[in-house]
């Protein structure tokens, strides 16, 4: 199953940049409440398809029943986006999930430098807003393939100039080529705290960045599922279940999730991809896990305290899960 949804009313649909378009959201009745929510939060769109897709608010986090995403028409979808931009309309409702946030912001930090990559700039946009209002110094990078295809261009422009925010731009049409990293964050200090959303070669040239410039405070947030090689382990492993008594075999090929489903247990799940964060289970004993989601850090997924069990394995057992 999934995590119980609000039912939403389409309120507005807004064109933003070439292929973009922003979605508001509010409560469909007035028994409705939406949950608040913190800059880099994301809400799950149940779309009438059958698809679950994650987006993430771009919207201040104060505002209170409200929820606006930013949606790019992919010519990759599998269906997601395309539906969004040919077939939802102002006036449908839909389910959608309660917030959740795999990508948080330390407001204590002496200082946030934020790096957006194309429809990435949806979850930054929100922390450069937070962030504002609350008076911490902040930056923001903006990086494009061309500036028609960049969404909020004149939201971000106007508070940058209003509230002396320093904003570069990047668009590789303009300059030649893309972005590097290294020497646009070159500089900035290693007690800041970074943050990049984007496409998956620009966040793998960021962590690479941060890492060589020795800037330990490196956050990102993946849209698409992290590609990863074949398993190395191809034996069946079992699942001992903690909370409800059962040992549950998990066979090659099969996922963890679809193995406890099977078995009459009904785990949190949305996006099957390892980019939602809803299926993120609790580890009480681990011999060696296979983590292939896109939301743990190295270090996170090193500790081995939670797993995402709709992508991730057991190499080596045992696996003692919270569930």
């Amino acid at each position: 199953m999934s995590s119980p949804t609000l039912n939403a009313l389409v309120h507005t649909m807004r064109y933003e940049a070439d292929g973009i378009v922003s979605v508001e959201f509010r409560p469909a009745s007035p028994d409705v409440d939406f949950p608040a929510f913190e800059a880099g939060s994301h809400i799950d769109l149940h779309l009438p398809n059958g698809l679950v897709r994650s987006y993430s608010l771009c919207n201040p986090s104060s505002d209170r029943q409200r929820y606006v995403v930013g949606v790019l028409n992919d010519r990759k979808s599998r269906g997601g986006s395309r539906y969004v931009h040919q077939q939802l309309r102002v006036g449908m409702t839909l389910p959608i999930s309660a917030p959740r946030n795999n990508f948080k912001l330390e407001e204590g930090a002496e200082r946030s430098v934020l790096v957006a990559g194309g429809i990435g700039v949806t979850p930054i946009w929100c922390m450069l807003q937070r962030l504002v209002a609350i008076g911490k110094p902040v930056e923001i990078l903006y990086c494009a393939r061309t500036r028609k295809e960049a969404a909020f261009c004149e939201s971000i422009g106007a508070l940058a100039a209003e509230k002396g925010v320093q904003l570069t731009w990047h668009f590789d049409d303009e300059k030649g080529a893309p972005p590097n990293l290294v020497e646009l964050l070159a500089g900035k200090g290693a007690d800041s705290h970074y943050y990049c959303c984007g496409p998956t070669p620009m966040l793998d040239s960021f962590e690479k960045a941060c890492e060589q410039l020795g800037f330990p405070h490196a956050h990102i947030e993946r849209f698409a599922a992290v590609h990863v090689e074949a398993p190395a382990a191809t034996a069946t492993y079992i699942v001992e279940c903690a909370k409800s008594g059962k040992s549950v075999e998990v066979p090659p090929g099969k996922s963890i999730l679809d193995s406890l489903i099977d078995a009459g247990l009904n785990p949190d799940h949305s996006c099957k991809e390892g980019v939602c964060g809803a299926c993120e289970t609790r580890v009480i004993e681990a011999g060696e896990i296979d983590h292939r989601d896109g939301i743990l850090t190295k270090a996170e997924q090193a500790a081995n305290k939670t797993i995402m069990i709709c992508v991730s394995g057991c190499k080596r057992g045992p696996l003692v899960l919270d569930i």
